[in-house]
Order: C-alpha cells, then structure tokens, then sequence
C-alpha cells in the first residue's frame, strides 16, 4: 500500500467522482484512476462502483474512507502544529447543516481570516446532518436539534424561532399574528419527518391539542414556499428563512413557545483539529461568546 495510493482513493470518495476529485486536487483523472484501481487490485477488492462519470462508495470503501479522513485530518493537523504558526492558509472545510442561513455568516467569516481555505457545505435535516458527521462525511454542522451525545461537542449559536407565512389572498394576510388554537381544522405545509421545523411545530400543537387539517409533507424549504403560493394550505418556516416575497405575508404566532436555538456541532474527538477549531472560533465571536471553545493546544 503506498500513501499515494490512499491519497487518490481519499480524494476521489470525497469529490464522489473521479471526474470532480481530477479538477478538485489538480491531478490528472489517468492518475487517479490508476492508482486507485492499482490499490484495488493489491488487495483484490473493490472500493467504488463506477457509474458513468460518478463513483459510489462500496460498504469497504465506506469504511476505508472513514480512516483516511481521519488520518489525513491528522496530517493536515500535525502540518500546521509544526509549522509554528495559528495562521491556516490552505484546507477544505465540509460544513453540513439543516439551513444555510446560519451556516453561511460562519464561513463568510472564517474566509475574511483565512483566505486560502475552501469549503462544501451540504444541507439536509438534522438527522441528515447527524448521520453525516458521524460518518465522517461532514467536519462540523450547524443545526437546530440539540443531543446529549457524549461523541459530540456543541456550542450555542444563535436563537431562532418559527413564524407562519400565507400567501398575499389568503384571509389571514392582513393579520401580523394569530393564537395557536386558530390552526384546528387549517391546512398545513410542512418539511419532512426528522426536520426540526416540523418536530418543534408539531409538538407545540400537540401540547395545545390544536389538532390541524390536511398536512401537506415537502422536502425542502423552497417546496414548501412553493406550495404555499399553490394554496395547498399555511407553511412554517425558521424567521431568519423567510425572505422578502411579493407572493407571501409572514404571521407571528402568539402565545406559544416557538423558540428554536441554533448549534454549532463536531465531534468531540476531532474539536481540536485546525480547521474545526477555526470554524468554532468564528461561530463563537459571531455569537458573542467564545467561552464554550474549548482551550488551544498548549494553553492550560
């Protein structure tokens, strides 16, 4: 097994292609397929199935790739210890989270301080986000369900909470809020099961024994608007997604709790890698507190 070897099938599992990992690493494609093939072929395995431009991981090629993330995490790690220097000039940072809207200021942030790194950010719902991480798919995540998992490290981010939106004729459009028990019987828009959009909604309602109508069930937040323009029924939404729209009036809902907070969240054995921990220290000073962070190497 020759490091170069790993290095081309780490590469290639991460871009997901041999195509994208070519243009991704600067390594022309003949190469990388050449070694990985020849490492396959070492071991008498396969590590990816091709499909046309595209390769998917097998379940070994699954499992390799969660050591090579690892050990070249470390690499890249023990790079910048060595180097004497706190400044991170290159590296690729993968953020998954559960909406970009709170993802997106960290990375603006982070790329004014460190100029050479790039990054992938990839949204699904929590537990999208969750499995991500711990299959070491993702670096860190921002997202709004907070776990007790003693494998993970979270700092408190932001809060946030859930308003309604209707479309412009619908006969709440010129309401600014309404009581929960107005949504018995009302037709509703919601994200998928595992979203934490719908688990806190859905809980609040139940907790009101405000029970709604139809629930129409959409993946994805822009469907969800879409949706609603259709006049499928009432969508909720994150306040910090609702965007300016012409089509659609946003209604708070008054007395109910719901508050949602927002979590920056790694695994704890990976918190203190240069590129996670530049990540959490510009979340922490984009929220005013950096005392959740964790102490740098070589500081008591």
């Amino acid at each position: 097994m020759k490091p170069t070897q790993l290095r081309a099938f780490h590469e290639v599992a991460r871009a997901r292609g041999f195509t994208r990992a070519s243009a991704a690493a600067g390594v022309g494609q003949p190469t990388l397929s050449g070694q990985v093939a020849s490492l396959e072929k070492a071991y008498g395995v396969r590590l990816f199935e091709r499909k046309g431009r595209g390769a998917q991981l097998t379940e070994l090629g699954q499992t390799l790739y969660a050591l090579t993330d690892r050990m070249f995490a470390l690499e890249e790690e023990a790079r910048a210890l060595l180097s004497g220097t706190s400044t991170l000039t290159h590296g690729h940072l993968r953020i998954s989270a559960d909406s970009a809207y709170h993802a997106v200021p960290i990375l603006a942030e982070l790329k004014r301080r460190h100029g050479g790194l790039t990054f992938s950010l990839s949204l699904g719902n929590s537990v999208t986000v969750l499995r991500r991480l711990f299959d070491y798919e993702a670096d860190v995540a921002v997202m709004a369900k907070l776990t007790a998992d003693p494998r993970l490290f979270t700092l408190p981010f932001r809060a946030d909470r859930l308003v309604l939106f209707v479309p412009y004729g619908h006969a709440w459009a010129g309401r600014r809020r309404i009581r929960l028990a107005e949504l018995s019987g009302q037709d509703m828009v919601l994200r998928e099961r595992g979203s934490v959009t719908r688990g806190v909604f859905e809980a609040t309602l139940a907790a009101a024994a405000v029970r709604p109508g139809a629930i129409i069930e959409v993946e994805s937040r822009e469907g969800v608007g879409e949706a609603v323009a259709a006049g499928f029924g009432i969508g909720v939404v994150f306040k910090s997604e609702f965007r300016a729209d012409d089509r659609f009036h946003r209604i708070a809902v008054a007395g109910a709790d719901l508050a949602v907070a927002e979590y920056v969240v790694c695994l704890e054995e990976r918190r203190g890698l240069a590129l996670v921990r530049a990540f959490l220290e510009a979340a922490g000073d984009l929220a005013g507190d950096g005392a959740h962070l964790p102490p740098r190497q070589g500081e008591a």
